[in-house]
């Protein structure tokens, strides 16, 4: 009987050891929620702050990948607000300090002396998967928070996006909407047991019409937001890592690009495109984390190019606004 105590105390010991290894050091058990909403599809739930694989995950009130924030802007603030996807989110594999928005923060304060301003602002209002449909229903929901300058960053993808839904939330493994019981139960599911699929998405997926104009619709009323509002929009858009490899981009992709291009053009938005920027690059590859989501460098790369533009055009803002 004692020895049959001793291995059940060494079991939960070890048990317990196991459970509170894979929480503090690898963040199990606790990843960020989401929430389902009728016009958004989905966002981060608000007021969260986790840590991932070692990353600092913080959201807001306004379920920003950023700190929490005053609805009302001091007059000398220049706040500028980035609209995404996982590619500005950053996701579990970025520390809140190395997202897109964090950086394009450090990159301008450096250049307030030469401005009217005396403190930055870079909001983050992003998640896994949004298209411009989201952003835009994102938006008309919370609005510009007093934004002076909209960045709108999208990728290739993007341009194909389907309407917004809430169907993966608390389904979909990737949208959890609660808590694991256990580190233990969620390192298993992680590791050990298949996605399972979700019927109702494929009716998501085969959404009919012109899937493309959708898009560059919801991206010329959010465009039509912003200047209701008096601030400056901007639109980016990062290629995806075959873009830059061997036959390039896709018939299908070369035919949405030229029609964005046609699209900024007739709106007159003011357009980066980041396909030639990483061609530029010495090796993309090194840019890209997987297929196109973006590595450190190239998160770097992107927020200095966003930042040289801001500083060079926009600091000459009026901070009475």
């Amino acid at each position: 009987m004692k020895i049959l105590l001793i291995v059940l105390a060494t079991v939960t010991g070890i048990g317990i050891l196991f459970e509170a290894s894979l929480r503090l050091i690898f963040g199990l058990g606790n990843p960020p929620l989401y929430i389902a909403d009728e016009k958004i599809g989905y966002l981060l739930a608000p007021e969260q702050n986790v840590r991932r694989m070692g990353n600092q995950i913080q959201i807001n009130q306004y379920s920003m990948r950023s700190q929490t924030i005053d609805p009302i802007k001091q007059t000398s603030t220049l706040r500028i607000l980035v609209l995404g996807d996982s590619i500005v989110n950053g996701g579990w594999w970025t520390d809140q300090q190395e997202t897109i928005s964090a950086l394009m923060e450090d990159d301008l304060a450096s250049s307030l002396s030469s401005s009217s301003f005396s403190s930055i602002e870079v909001l983050n209002a992003s998640a896994n998967s949004w298209g411009p449909r989201n952003e835009l229903a994102y938006l008309e929901r919370f609005g510009l928070l007093e934004a002076q300058v909209v960045i709108l960053i999208i990728n290739t993808d993007d341009l194909f996006a389907t309407a917004p839904t809430s169907i993966p939330v608390g389904r979909d493994r990737n949208y959890p909407s609660s808590k694991p019981p256990l580190a233990a139960i969620e390192l298993f599911e992680q590791v050990f047991t298949k996605p399972k699929p979700i019927p109702e998405m494929e009716r998501v997926r085969a959404e009919k019409g012109d899937r493309v104009g959708f898009n560059l619709e919801a991206i010329q009323q959010i465009k039509a937001v912003a200047t209701q509002n008096d601030a400056r929009f901007i639109l980016a858009m990062t290629p995806l890592l075959r873009e830059l490899q061997g036959t390039g981009s896709r018939d299908y992709e070369i035919k949405a690009r030229e029609r964005l291009n046609k699209f900024v053009e007739t709106e007159n938005i003011f357009y980066i495109d980041f396909l030639p920027v990483f061609k530029e690059f010495p090796q993309p590859e090194f840019l890209y984390r997987d297929h196109i989501h973006l590595s450190p460098p190239g998160n770097r790369l992107v927020s200095e190019t966003l930042s040289k533009f801001v500083n060079g055009k926009q600091l000459s803002l009026n901070s009475e606004r």
